[in-house]
């Protein structure tokens, strides 16, 4: 893998591309679009024209709902208005940069001298990401900081996802975060903020980001051209638990169809199986491109059991009828949890457990 030069990135990020690209989407340095998240935008900028931006930000929420790209948002203004008190920062209402500024161009091609993007490391070794961030990342930290700011204003680092930081790694950015240089800036994306260190909590300032509402979703899908339906952008918004990238994934892995496609088995299960419709509805989630899609049939499949249950308890039913659902419930969840364990064939994982919910409602309406 080509190396650069550059002080801000040791790798060839065309080439390599992020730990969890989405295939047609932009990536966080990329893209320079934000969906949602205005209360959080406004934050970040009325904290750094105050003139007293805090020196570490924890940006905190689930996966994939727009944390990394607010985060390089929020690095690509600091580093395009150096100055704080300009006229061009106070009188901004967002944290959009001109499309023709050096920063949009140079952060794309990850190459501004004054941001340093922390993340999984290539194993060139291995051609994959490595699982966690390693102190040999977070030690180029100290040359980083050891030269002057190309622009004179911050020095900016992310670290996307802080959650991958291993102990050593954890404990040399807490040493950072102790002792801030001078004009250097922390931006550290989290899925989970409260397994971070107690210590990196402490000092840095938290803002969390809740998941994007449907509308944001499915905007997001038709503006960045990853569908042009807005039909399927709506169905693929309305499962994906208000992450954009769930929702590009779920489009990618065919995922989308997956709601379509379980509906009208479930409707019948009282009746005698459409077994040519279950195996081919298996075949749909199993394959190598489809976890996605598996992981969502699955999630569906349960809540379908919920409902059963809720509405089986409200209308007084015998509890040999609730019996028969709990008894599916726990039959899905070994079965699943056993091929995850044994890396079993889903396939047939899939047609057992719609035998399991036809077995559950032949009982359920004895």
């Amino acid at each position: 893998m080509a190396k650069a030069s550059r002080r801000g990135e040791s790798d060839d990020d065309a080439a390599i591309g992020e730990p969890e690209a989405v295939g047609g989407a932009p990536s966080p340095r990329e893209q320079t679009l934000l969906f949602g998240h205005q209360a959080a935008e406004h934050e970040l900028l009325d904290a750094y024209r105050s003139g007293r931006l805090h020196h570490g930000w924890i940006l905190g929420g689930p996966r994939g709902i727009g944390k990394a790209t607010l985060a390089m948002r929020f690095a690509r203004f600091v580093l395009a208005h150096p100055d704080p008190a300009s006229p061009a920062v106070q009188r901004a209402t967002g944290l959009g940069v001109a499309p023709d500024a050096p920063a949009v161009r140079l952060m794309a091609a990850g190459a501004h001298p004054d941001l340093l993007h922390l993340r999984r490391p290539w194993d060139d070794k291995a051609k994959r990401f490595k699982t966690e961030i390693t102190v040999d990342e977070v030690r180029r930290l100290v040359p980083f900081f050891g030269s002057t700011a190309g622009t004179g204003g911050y020095r900016i680092v992310v670290i996307d996802a802080a959650d991958d930081l291993n102990a050593n790694a954890a404990n040399a950015v807490l040493k950072m975060l102790e002792e801030p240089p001078r004009k250097g800036l922390f931006l550290l994306v989290s899925h989970a903020p409260g397994r971070l260190l107690p210590t990196i909590r402490s000092r840095t300032r938290r803002l969390m980001m809740r998941p994007l509402a449907p509308a944001d979703v499915a905007e997001g899908l038709l503006t960045l051209g990853l569908t042009a339906d807005r039909s399927v952008a709506a169905r693929a918004a309305a499962i994906s638990e208000g992450s954009l990238r769930r929702a590009a994934t779920a489009l990618a892995g065919g995922a989308v169809d997956v709601e379509g496609a379980l509906a009208p088995l479930l409707a019948r299960l009282s009746a005698e199986p459409d077994r040519k419709a279950v195996y081919l509805f298996a075949e749909l989630v199993s394959g190598r491109e489809a976890a996605e899609a598996y992981d969502l049939s699955i999630d569906l499949i349960r809540a379908f059991i919920s409902d059963r249950v809720r509405s089986s308890a409200a209308a007084g039913a015998h509890p040999r009828t609730l019996a028969a659902w709990a008894e599916a419930w726990e039959k899905i969840d070994r079965a699943v949890a056993r091929a995850d364990a044994f890396n079993l064939d889903r396939k047939q994982v899939v047609i057992g457990v719609f035998q399991d919910l036809s077995d559950a409602a032949r009982l359920a309406a004895a």
